[in-house]
């Protein structure tokens, strides 16, 4: 953008004051957009596609809300008329039926939208006073991808209602303005969701509150036991319910001895070294980006592992993304396209 004033219209937008005021809550945008999507590349490209709905109408901004509230509106808005009733992205584990066999053959279905993972943490409005208790979420809570994926059950329109709702902390009348509705219909619809919502979360435990090092001791003995490829020291880390998923395959399994399992069967890694895990954040949640060793002895990006910490010190699901653009979708979570020991000799 310039830096001169633009007229659209008949009002004048100034755009070094309009970067000014909407910068800082780009982040939140992107992040309002993703809850909506469940899509990180989509969440970018709806929030610049707010933003420039935003600056083409800024000069006839009255400020009767604040920049942000009017912000998210428009945000709102512009998921609304991107997504469709039947437009969803799943995990695996939401698109119903039991748990699979481990041993069977891994199947993989590339017209499904997954879910994607978001890139680091958010800091996000506290709820409103008078928000549903059970369903109220803070700001980490809110992009963790058991809720991101529960959400995707539910209706476009109930999904901006709970959000704008329980997540954001809006009123009902500013909830109703926003999508177009009436303040009983809100009501209706935020009802709706809610029930929906405990429908959709069958299998999840709620996330632990683990003091840091107790964090920090687990995450550790994780890496240790993938990089030795000690099968049975991974299942000893997961809860008696934990899920592993991994999209596209279209399969999920539940319990630490089935998960053992895929990973001996399906797992390309064979000995101790094979495997290398770096830390990363996504969904605010601890994220890996796991290095494979090939036949020419590099390591290069195989998937994403995004883990939920349970109770009791232990893991209690992994959702590793696999995708064709794997080295891209490090490089967005800051992790290196090879591991560090093996970085060309000039990278400093």
């Amino acid at each position: 953008m310039t830096t001169s004033p633009t007229t659209i219209g008949d009002a004048t937008t100034d755009d070094s004051e309009f970067l000014q005021v909407s910068e800082p809550f780009r982040r939140e945008i992107i992040a309002h957009c993703y809850r909506m999507t469940g899509s990180h590349h989509d969440a970018e490209d709806l929030t610049q596609e707010t933003y420039l709905r935003a600056w083409r109408g800024y000069g006839k901004f009255d400020h009767r809300a604040s920049v942000r509230t009017w912000l998210h509106k428009i945000a709102t808005n512009t998921c609304l008329t991107a997504l469709s009733s039947n437009q969803r992205r799943p995990l695996p584990s939401g698109l119903g039926g039991d748990s699979f066999d481990p041993t069977d053959t891994l199947l993989q279905d590339h017209e499904v939208p997954w879910l994607e993972p978001f890139a680091g943490t958010v800091d996000d409005i506290s709820p409103g006073e008078d928000a549903d208790p059970a369903f109220v979420v803070g700001a980490r809570e809110s992009v963790r991808l058991a809720f991101i994926a529960a959400l995707q059950h539910l209706p476009e329109r109930q999904r901006a209602v709970l959000i704008l709702r329980d997540v954001l902390g809006w009123r009902a009348a500013e909830v109703a303005d926003t999508v177009g509705v009436t303040t009983a219909t809100v009501n209706s619809l935020l009802q709706r969701a809610r029930e929906q919502l405990k429908t959709a979360r069958p299998h999840r435990d709620a996330p632990a509150a683990l003091a840091d090092d107790t964090q920090r001791e687990l995450l550790a003995k994780y890496v240790s036991a993938f990089e030795r490829y000690d099968v049975d020291a991974i299942v000893d880390l997961f809860t008696d319910t934990a899920i592993w998923e991994m999209p596209p395959f279209t399969g999920w399994y539940q319990g630490p001895e089935t998960i053992g399992t895929l990973i001996r069967t399906n797992c390309p890694a064979e000995r101790d070294g094979d495997q290398i895990l770096l830390p990363t954040v996504a969904n605010s949640q601890p994220a890996f980006g796991l290095y494979m060793r090939g036949p020419d002895g590099v390591h290069r990006p195989f998937h994403l592992q995004v883990l939920d910490v349970g109770a009791d010190a232990k893991v209690a699901g992994v959702v590793a993304f696999f995708s064709d653009t794997m080295t891209e979708d490090f490089a967005r979570f800051g992790l290196p396209a090879l591991p560090y020991d093996q970085s060309p000799p000039d990278r400093e």
